[in-house]
C-alpha cells in the first residue's frame, strides 16, 4: 500500500472524544479526503481509530506512534498505516512484521538512509516548515531518487502548493482543516469546506 498515493492531503487529527471520529470521517469524505491520521496524543485516539476503521471509504492511520507496542495497539484497532514523529528502527521493523506501511519522520540524510536500509520508499519530513520548507526537501531528496516525501509541520493552504510542486512530494499533511476547535464545536460543514478547498489546491498542483 502506498499511503501517499491515496490522497494528496492527509489530515492530522487530535481527538478529544471518540464520538467525534465518525462525523469527522464523514465530513472529510464529503470534502474529497479519503485518508486520515489520528494521533495517539489523547486517550480518544485509539478508540477513534477503531471507529474510523469501520467507516466505508476511509483509510485510517495512526500518528504519534513512538514505540513498537504502539504499533500492535493501533493495528489491532484497525489502523492501516503508522506515522511517527521521528525514525525508530524498532518501530519500523514492528510495522513490517504486522504488514502495515510506516511513515517515519525524517529531518536529516542520515535518518533517510536508515529508512532506506529498512526498505522504505515513503517518509515524512517533520517539522518541514522549521527545517527549511520545500528547499530543504528538494536538497534532501536529491541523493535518494525514487524516494517520496510527505512534509508535515507548518504546512498550510498557502504553502502546500510549493511542496506539491516538487516531484518527490505527492502528498502533504496538516491540521488546518481538522482543528480541535472545529471538532469540539461540531463544525462538520467547515471541515468539509476546508477539505474540499485543500483537495482543489492539491489537484491544481499535480497531486494524485
Amino acid at each position: 500500500m502506498s499511503v501517499l498515493s491515496t490522497c494528496p492531503v492527509v489530515p492530522v487529527v487530535v481527538l478529544d472524544s471518540a464520538d467525534q471520529a465518525v462525523p469527522l470521517g464523514e465530513a472529510l469524505l464529503a470534502g474529497g479526503i479519503e485518508v486520515v491520521e489520528v494521533t495517539l496524543r489523547t486517550e480518544a485516539g485509539l478508540p477513534g481509530i477503531a471507529a474510523l476503521a469501520g467507516l466505508a471509504g476511509m483509510t485510517v492511520g495512526a500518528g504519534s506512534v513512538v514505540l513498537p507496542e504502539h504499533v500492535d495497539a493501533v493495528v489491532d484497532a484497525g489502523a492501516r498505516f503508522v506515522v511517527s514523529p521521528g525514525t525508530a528502527v524498532p518501530v519500523l521493523r514492528r510495522c513490517a512484521v504486522r504488514g502495515v506501511p510506516a511513515l517515519p519522520g525524517v529531518a536529516t540524510a542520515s535518518e533517510v538512509m536508515a529508512c532506506v536500509a529498512e526498505g522504505l520508499t515513503e517518509v515524512k519530513v517533520f517539522p518541514a516548515g522549521l527545517l527549511g520548507g520545500p528547499a530543504h526537501i528538494a536538497a534532501l531528496s536529491a541523493p535518494f531518487p525514487g524516494l517520496r516525501f510527505m512534509p508535515s509541520g507548518g504546512v498550510g493552504p498557502e504553502t502546500m502548493g510549493d511542496y506539491l510542486a516538487l516531484p518527490s512530494v505527492p502528498a502533504v499533511s496538516g491540521s488546518w482543516m481538522v482543528g480541535r476547535d472545529l471538532l469540539g464545536a461540531g463544525r462538520w460543514d467547515e471541515v468539509t469546506a476546508r477539505s474540499a478547498d485543500a483537495v482543489a489546491r492539491a489537484t491544481g498542483h499535480g497531486g494524485p
